[in-house]
């Protein structure tokens, strides 16, 4: 499928591997002139020698329009005296709000985000292939994202249709007698190449510009991409290291003269408190935050002026030391839209650079008690007249809610869909799977109790089931010796996990220690680990239920890709659909799963 380029805001092109589109190289756009702003005196925007430059940033929306619901649609704040409390937050109709009010008053004001914009997106978006949702950024006025993961779950051509435009290849198109205009902003991945030809499959860099300002963008995501998205839709694509990228197109925009950069990196860390007011400079600066993002940005060329970064879903606003030891701000802004962060970039005219001595920034929360954007209302209302035939049918009942907290290693949702999986794979016309492995990156939002919109109280939706799983990843059952089950539970962490562990989520029946006090493989106690009460024995044989990604070796599960005997069944979607119907009725709703298969020891 090769889409037609069109001129538009960004005029943005992207190359779909073997699709015959064109690279092409960076991309300019010269935006209109602000407001008149005053003289500066010293520090201040206008046309004096020192310019404010506004830098309104967010990342991994994925497609959450609606407020989300339960945990996934809450932030912590911490008080002074110490205390927290949680605020509900999110909302695209409000966080339209909260960006357009901050712009006012800010005539240098651009908006960038850091990817995983799109994908593992609720129904009203997902079930369009996040059309939706992109029209939604180009409302908001997005200048700038990088991709991230998310950008690829269906592969490099639908990419391709994303930024560009048209109807989709198979669905056609939506609305009657519209078509899909594409992203008005240009999505950057100067670290994905054609394996072939060495050069990158969309812009590397953007250079933003109002009244001779310029502020160029390099958008990178994380090296680790190919680990975590399905490998048919990336094939012929190479995901290359971030500091080498950022340092690399850093050197070309110099040379253009464009000497104020910024980083947008699709790979983020954890800071120590999940408040998102902590301040992560305490007791020094990034003393407050580990994960990858750390080592990243203390390599990261002096030149860039400000990292925007992603994927893990957390808030912060840290100073980490460039490789020349001076400070350099650090931001993450959660996920979903619950925050959005307000970094000032002082530039100097004289220098064409960023004052990094001036450089602040803080996340702030999308609040609710604001007016919605009624634009966005419409929007939102448009699509869901259009998904509701499907996502208003009920297919289950649950009499409390079924959580999925972030950090906690087990969790209820977890466990109900690891039980559906393997329900529908034990049947021996199925697969005869023993148990079920899920990752818990798959399971996005919890299921809530309370109504979300009319349909009562603990009646769960087909759109409230896509929400918490919207990857429709196929279910397989397949055989993997003892030996390589063990195998499997230690890769959650070790290798690529051990920095942030990913622990599979297993059905009924499956139990183990894990012992968070050893380091890497070692926190697996292998004598601990019991199907049905019975020691796995590493020489035996185990038909195991998984989707299609795990199957793959996806998440950094190498071990699993060796498996043999494949059967290919239904859909995730439809197995825990399936559960749901016949584990619960409007008079005998389904109770949330009790936790305990995983004992942690701390």
């Amino acid at each position: 499928m090769s889409a037609t380029p069109k001129k538009k805001r960004t005029a943005g092109r992207i190359l779909a591997v073997g699709a015959g589109l064109a690279t092409i190289g960076a991309l300019v756009a010269a935006l209109p002139a602000g407001a008149s702003g005053t003289k500066g005196d010293g520090y201040g925007h206008g046309h004096g020698r020192y310019v404010d430059v506004q830098l309104l940033s967010f990342n991994d929306l994925h497609g959450n329009l609606e407020p989300p619901t339960g945990s996934a649609g809450r932030v912590t704040h911490t008080n002074e005296d110490g205390t927290t409390r949680t605020i509900d937050a999110g909302g695209v109709e409000y966080l339209a709000t909260h960006l357009r009010e901050a712009r006012k008053g800010n005539p240098y004001s651009v908006t960038a985000a850091a990817g995983d914009m799109i994908g593992a997106s609720p129904l009203v978006s997902g079930l369009f292939h996040d059309e939706p949702t992109v029209e939604a950024l180009n409302r908001l006025k997005l200048d700038v994202s990088s991709v991230g993961n998310h950008e690829f779950d269906e592969g490099a051509r639908e990419l391709a249709r994303i930024q560009n435009g048209g109807c989709h290849p198979t669905e056609g198109c939506f609305e009657e007698g519209k078509r899909f205009k594409g992203a008005d902003f240009p999505y950057l991945a100067a670290n994905v190449t054609d394996e072939k030809t060495g050069r990158p499959m969309l812009d590397p860099y953007f250079v933003w510009e109002r009244d001779g300002v310029k502020v160029g963008f390099i958008g990178v995501t994380l090296e680790g991409t190919a680990d975590i998205v399905s490998a048919e839709g990336i094939k012929g694509l190479t995901f290359g290291d971030e500091i080498e990228t950022i340092n690399k197109y850093t050197k070309v925009l110099e040379r253009k003269g464009v000497k104020s950069i910024v980083a947008l990196l699709h790979e983020g860390g954890v800071p120590v408190s999940g408040s998102y007011n902590y301040d992560c400079d305490s007791p020094g600066p990034g003393d407050g935050i580990s994960g990858p993002i750390v080592d990243i940005a203390k390599k990261v060329s002096p030149q860039v002026d400000a990292l925007v970064t992603g994927h893990t879903h957390q808030a912060y606003a840290c100073t980490v030391p460039d490789p020349a030891g001076k400070p350099r701000t650090v931001t993450s802004a959660a996920s979903f839209g619950k925050l959005y962060t307000d970094t000032t970039l002082t530039y100097d005219r004289r220098s064409k650079d960023i004052v990094r001595t001036a450089v602040s920034s803080a996340n702030h929360v999308v609040t609710r008690d604001v007016p919605k954007a009624q634009d966005m209302t419409r929007l939102i209302d448009r699509w869901k007249t259009l998904a509701a035939p499907i996502a208003s049918r009920p297919v289950g009942y649950i009499s409390g809610d079924v959580d999925n907290p972030f950090d906690a290693p087990e969790k209820p949702l977890g466990n109900l869909i690891a039980d559906a999986q393997l329900e529908g794979m034990a049947p021996a016309d199925k697969g005869g799977a023993q148990l079920a492995l899920m990752n818990p990156g798959g399971v996005r939002a919890p299921l809530v109790h309370k109504a979300s919109a009319g349909e009562g109280d603990g009646v769960v939706t087909y759109g409230e089931a896509y929400t918490v799983q919207p990857f429709t990843n196929m279910m397989t059952a397949v055989d993997l010796t003892g030996a390589q089950l063990l195998t499997a539970l230690q890769q959650q962490v070790s290798g690529p996990n051990q920095a942030a562990p990913k622990i599979l989520q297993v059905s009924n029946g499956f139990t183990y220690t894990l012992d968070m006090t050893k380091t890497g493989a070692d926190r697996i106690v292998t004598s601990s680990v019991r199907l049905n009460g019975a020691a796995i024995d590493p020489s035996k044989t185990y038909r195991v239920a998984m989707n299609e990604f795990l199957a793959g070796g996806g998440d950094g599960f190498a071990v699993l890709k060796e498996h043999k005997n494949k059967l290919v069944g239904a859909s995730d979607l439809d197995l825990f659909t399936a559960y749901l119907g016949a584990h619960s009725s409007a008079s005998a709703p389904l109770a949330p799963p009790a936790t305990g298969r995983i004992t942690v020891v701390k």
